[in-house]
């Protein structure tokens, strides 16, 4: 059986999906008696184990999220379509396509992040043009980019982004997708992908104005929206879980109690939502970014200021500096502070208590 962490590097920083749970991987293949399509590692009822967990094979959760979706998502993959998933900032589409790669090639790892300043050639393939010079067009020269690589391997490929590149850009996807094939002119041939070659896009869709997708690019992709987590017990389980392999990645030795992860991921919601989660009051919002992954990055940094600069434990301090830290926006001050004078402050807890009381340190560093 081949391994499923072949490439793995010591002491990095952060390790890739297949590489951080290659463990959990090889078991999955290991009792894995479903049809597996042409090239896929996992079958995809393993894929889905992997992804939303299994307690019997001690398998964690990757993702916190609906099944259906899951499941659609793993079978746009299977087909002849590419899989595009869409949503709002910090509804894990990026982490969601990592661990689905990793499940079904075992490599996560040929990602093209969509910007504006992508060139087809970035996508596609480009050249050495010492070589090319020297000696003209040849195998030698060719350099792969993520898309041929892909298709000679018979990989996923993540196009992170894709609405943030020039339609022509995208538009260089459609034969690609419709012929699962590569024309190289300049080599008079063309090179025909792999079976278990396709494309997991994602795409924001607070930027969909920015390039629009053609519709015939449209027509290649399965859409599968990931919705903003609501329920909040989902959402702090989900903010947890990535926080405590943060720390672990890079050895931060903190605690981070269940109430402080609950305080915190109330606060986002209600500042997100604009009113509290029982619905008795109006909240104010800030314009900075209030989405889950925020809400990962300030209870991280918390974690960092209670583990370097505090007894190792977060609290509400902790949490306040990272709030303003990871979400405040110039102009948000006023907003944060009026959160806490007219919700914070009347909440029982010595999780909340410490949140209010901790009110003034932010107003002098904010400026």
């Amino acid at each position: 059986m081949t391994s499923f962490s072949d490439n793995a590097v010591p002491n990095a920083v952060r390790l890739p999906a297949e590489d951080r749970y290659a463990d959990e991987l090889a078991r999955l293949s290991e009792r894995d008696s479903y049809v597996r399509p042409d090239g896929w590692r996992l079958s995809p009822r393993m894929v889905q184990k992997f992804i939303l967990g299994d307690p019997d094979l001690k398998i964690a959760p990757k993702f916190v999220g609906d099944r259906d979706l899951v499941q659609i998502a793993i079978a746009s993959l299977a087909s002849d379509r590419a899989l595009l998933l869409t949503g709002l900032p910090g509804t894990a589409k990026s982490w969601l396509s990592e661990h689905l790669a990793a499940a079904v090639s075992g490599n996560s790892q040929l990602v093209i992040q969509g910007t504006a300043g992508i060139t087809e050639d970035q996508v596609k393939y480009t050249w050495n043009y010492a070589l090319l010079i020297a000696e003209g067009p040849t195998d030698r020269a060719l350099i792969p980019a993520p898309i041929l690589t892909g298709m000679r391997r018979g990989s996923l490929v993540r196009f992170e982004e894709v609405t943030r590149c020039v339609p022509e850009v995208q538009d260089a996807l459609i034969s690609v997708l419709s012929e699962k094939a590569l024309a190289i002119p300049e080599l008079e041939r063309v090179e025909a992908a792999q079976r278990g070659f396709n494309i997991i896009a994602t795409a924001n869709t607070r930027d969909r104005g920015v390039n629009e997708m053609s519709a015939a690019l449209r027509r290649r992709f399965s859409f599968v929206t990931l919705p903003a987590l609501t329920d909040a017990a989902m959402e702090t389980q989900l903010v947890q879980n990535r926080v405590g392999e943060m720390l672990a990645d890079f050895r931060i030795q903190a605690e981070v109690p269940e109430d402080a992860v609950a305080a915190l991921v109330q606060v986002f919601a209600e500042l997100r939502r604009g009113q509290t989660l029982d619905g008795k009051a109006r909240v104010k919002p800030p314009t900075g970014a209030m989405s889950t992954a925020e809400a990962i990055s300030a209870l991280y940094s918390a974690a960092l200021l209670a583990a370097h600069f505090g007894d190792g434990v977060v609290g509400g301090p902790e949490l306040l500096r990272g709030i303003w830290g990871t979400a405040a926006q110039e102009g948000d001050g006023e907003v944060i502070h009026e959160y806490l004078e007219a919700i914070v402050r009347h909440r029982d807890g010595k999780v909340w208590q410490e949140l209010y009381g901790a009110r003034e340190q932010p107003a002098r560093t904010s400026g």
